[in-house]
């Protein structure tokens, strides 16, 4: 097998420290493998000395099969992992954790239910509130922050720290660790225990680390301790492609690398034998608008065509589906399957209405990301039960979903009959001289009747504008101290989506359909052979297709309208970056100039790739 030259300097190193840029389509998992070879068999180094890290299970076990391929189908004893999988070893030592140690999914949930319960917090999702906390205790031990200097987006400061020892302590006391804990305790092991550090030392006395941009502060201060005192450290990534600050991963740790180590020697793998020239170049000229990265000079080992990258501006979502659908289609004409074609996007709820257009094609799909329903969301319900209420339901438990949202200061011990006559619950108030809160009970019952004579995308828009629904949501951001745009967002799809419908009946219908539909092809897709892959740009990272079609490509959502300071701006580029260069050969860049019925600009990343002005 014949390398290039920077791959032959990089598979060739022996001693001390190096870092590798390898940037997409470079060939870094053949310099791992290979130099884990050379190593054994040009150095003579003991293959139990040598650890090789990555990041996922699945990436860590493709390497070691790739390893062992090229050794013949010899088991080589080089240690493939994990950082979890590795510092939970040094703990099962340490400590003898076994996995009966190691926290369910499901078990953490339900101590912060309980801890949250016992607080008598107020939110309307319980598990997205869970999992947004359970994100943010993760975020505080793997970047090491102190926790009286973080300041929660959730709740008070003072509550997030409540929280956070509550769930410490309950943890500690079952004996339980989760995987934030692996980094956490390890660290504290190796700093605290010279001799276990050291016998660790002797054991992994060559150590390569894959996607190293990916390495949050905890884990690169465990993996320092450890390769000292030889420093044999093989780093190998792309800053260009560090898109997980939300974990804690800091383009800023690998740009340090050269810091942390003076000596250390740097090659560029820069070759790209993924994509043809022109995809590889529109992609420099995107990333190069990033001012904190490492210069990079890549070229193509393809020959260029015409004609690799197409630029479509759709007037509205709709008609952008139905375009992409109808390039698909052509491309399966063309030789193409299903399989070859990704369609990539930002956010996980952006691709709903492109979901239920490739259902009424009937064009398998499959889906890399947990893609929420709309039609269940919490918001989402409100509205239903308000709608439902104004065709004639009178349910006590939907007048109780929605009778103080937004806020009438109503008690619940008002009502007791469980079907609501609102004249006797207007009386009650009257008779306890509360005329005040008896007329807001009329006016919710004179709200209801103007809804009833109203269709779908009227209603909407007066639930949230004539009832007060959306002061309500503003409210509530500002108490659970998250972004109200987010929520907002939500009444501007569901608005949308209702504009399609001339009745209820109609609505609650496809809402039905598209629920059932959802949820076969979900179990569909473990059994489909070939399928369109939907998948944000996270989760795309890593995986590469003949033919990428990225949906959405505008102001406020790509890059994301959160995106404010310019260390975010510079996530999002690379985010984009990332996105783009998953294309083998062909890539569709798709804007829209209405989304959610607003009008909105093509994204400043276009014409970054064109390197011209694209209006």
């Amino acid at each position: 097998m014949s390398f290039n030259t920077s791959q032959t300097e990089a598979i060739g190193h022996t001693k001390g420290p190096m870092l590798v840029l390898a940037g997409p389509g470079s060939g870094k998992t053949t310099v791992i493998t290979q130099r884990t070879r050379s190593l054994i068999v040009n150095e003579g180094v003991a293959p139990s000395n040598i650890l090789v890290i990555t990041f996922t299970k699945a990436a860590a076990t493709e390497m070691k099969e790739r390893f062992y391929r090229l050794m013949g189908e010899k088991k080589y004893p080089v240690t493939f992992g994990t950082f979890h999988a590795v510092f939970f070893q040094i703990l099962k030592y340490a400590y003898g954790f076994n996995r009966g140690n190691i926290a369910r999914e499901e078990q953490r949930f339900q101590f912060m239910r309980e801890i949250i319960g016992r607080m008598h917090l107020e939110y309307e999702d319980e598990n997205e509130f869970i999992g947004d906390l359970l994100g943010e205790i993760s975020l505080v031990k793997n970047t090491g922050i102190p926790l009286e200097h973080y300041y929660s987006k959730n709740c008070a400061q003072e509550i997030f720290e409540k929280i956070y020892q509550a769930y410490d302590d309950v943890m500690r006391r079952r004996r339980l660790i989760d995987f934030d804990d692996m980094l956490v305790y390890c660290y504290e092991l190796l700093a605290q225990r010279k001799d276990i550090l050291s016998s660790w030392q002797r054991k992994f006395q060559y150590i390569l680390i894959d996607e190293f941009q990916d390495i949050n502060q905890v884990q690169f201060e465990i993996i320092k301790m450890l390769a000292l005192p030889e420093n044999n450290l093989f780093a190998v990534g792309d800053d260009d492609q560090s898109i997980y600050r939300f974990r804690g991963a800091k383009p800023e740790l690998m740009l340090g690398f050269e810091k942390a180590y003076p000596q250390a020697k740097r090659v560029l793998l820069d070759i790209n034998y993924r994509s043809p020239t022109e995809i590889v170049e529109a992609s420099l000229r995107l990333i190069s608008h990033n001012a904190q990265r490492f210069e990079k000079k890549i070229t193509s080992y393809m020959e260029s065509a015409k004609g690799r990258i197409s630029y479509h501006i759709w007037n509205s979502q709709q008609e952008e589906g139905k375009g992409i659908i109808a390039q698909i289609l052509q491309s399966c004409k063309s030789g193409y399957t299903y399989n070859d074609c990704a369609v990539l996007f930002r956010t996980n709820t952006q691709p709903r209405i492109f979901m239920s257009q490739l259902m009424a094609y009937n064009i398998p799909f499959c889906t890399r990301d947990n893609i929420p329903n709309l039609y269940e969301h919490w918001i989402t319900r409100d509205i239903l039960t308000y709608i439902r209420l104004a065709l004639g339901n009178r349910s006590r438990k939907d007048v109780l979903g929605i009778m103080n949202r937004p806020n009438r200061y109503i008690t619940r011990e008002s009502l007791e009959e469980e079907t609501v006559a609102f004249d006797v619950w207007a009386d009650y108030f009257y008779d306890k001289d509360q005329h005040w809160v008896a007329e807001r009970i009329e006016q919710l019952e004179a709200d209801l009747r103007v809804l009833s004579r109203l269709g779908p995308f009227a209603a909407l828009n007066y639930i949230r504008m004539g009832i007060g629904y959306e002061g309500y949501l503003q409210e509530y951001a500002e108490y659970r101290r998250i972004s109200a745009d987010n929520l907002v967002e939500v009444l501007d799809e569901l608005q949308d989506d209702a504009r399609a419908f001339a009745d209820y009946d109609a609505w609650f219908a496809h809402m039905e359909a598209y629920t059932k539909e959802l949820q076969q092809q979900k179990r569909q897709q473990e059994l489909s052979g070939d399928c369109v892959s939907l998948s944000t740009l996270h989760s795309a990272k890593g995986l590469e297709y003949p033919i990428v079609h990225i949906l959405d490509v505008n102001e406020e959502l790509m890059p994301y309208k959160k995106a404010v300071l310019d260390a975010d701006l510079q996530e999002e580029r690379r985010m984009f970056y990332v996105g783009i260069t998953r294309a083998r050969e062909r890539l569709h860049i798709h804007s829209v100039k209405k989304y959610n019925g607003k009008e909105m600009d093509v994204s400043r990343f276009v014409e970054e790739m064109r390197g011209k002005d694209v209006s």
